[in-house]
């Protein structure tokens, strides 16, 4: 008996230390994604509206999206998606944003995005799958300014509102035509392979990978000073 609790404890902690191993890269990424969330949050007239932010049950940030990736084929950008759980948000899950239609801003060779996902039919197609933005879920440009209002049918009812961040200028993209994807390899080296995704976004006791605790600090922060000032 003891000879099979000593071997599980070593498959627990062999277990333990996979889901950690996180690579200097996807370190990076969530690194730029909490700046992108504090850099949004910090531009009080041009930001996300106080009241989506605090309507999103999912936020998808990815950072650094580089004009090549929607030029070369088969390229990706590469962000993360954590979802809200009352006042604290999940471990995130890493995701790849395929090539669509969406068109930069002029002269904008990099932008960051953020998408608030505001219910959970395009989740549960992302978790299946992937998502194709505006066929499966719909997408709209966000409205931006802390206090603006939703200007249109289609912001209201969309599922998923875009925003954009270009050489400081903060504004709505529209991303019909893309697709948004888990990106397992990333996954699998941050919580192993017996872990699946959605239990990572909608379960309790998933540990948050040290490298992600200062992105899902930086949502929480945000989600209390949106609850204060109202």
């Amino acid at each position: 008996m003891r000879k099979v609790l000593a071997f599980s404890s070593v498959l627990v902690l062999a277990s333990a230390v996979g889901a950690t191993d996180l690579s200097s890269s996807e370190s990076k990424r969530l690194s730029d994604a909490a700046n992108v969330v504090r850099e949004f949050k910090s531009a009080p007239d041009q930001g996300i509206p106080e009241r989506l932010w605090s309507r999103a049950e999912c936020v998808t940030v990815i950072p650094n999206l580089k004009k090549a990736a929607f030029i070369i084929g088969g390229e990706y950008g590469k962000g993360v998606m954590s979802c809200r759980s009352g006042q604290t948000w999940s471990a995130p899950v890493f995701v790849e944003l395929q090539k669509g239609s969406a068109g930069f801003q002029i002269g904008a060779e990099q932008v960051d995005l953020v998408l608030l996902m505001m219910n959970r039919e395009g989740i549960d197609k992302l978790l299946n799958n992937k998502v194709n933005l505006g066929a499966d879920a719909s997408v709209a440009a966000g409205p931006v300014g802390r206090t603006a209002s939703a200007g249109t049918d289609a912001q209201l009812s969309a599922g998923i509102l875009a925003y954009s961040r270009a050489q400081g200028a903060f504004a709505g993209i529209n991303l019909s035509g893309g697709a948004l994807r888990p990106d397992q390899i990333a996954n699998e080296a941050a919580y192993g392979t017996s872990i699946a995704t959605r239990d990572v976004l909608f379960k309790r006791g998933v540990a948050v990978p040290a490298a992600a605790q200062d992105f899902v600090r930086t949502l929480a922060q945000e989600s209390r000073a949106t609850t204060g000032r109202k």
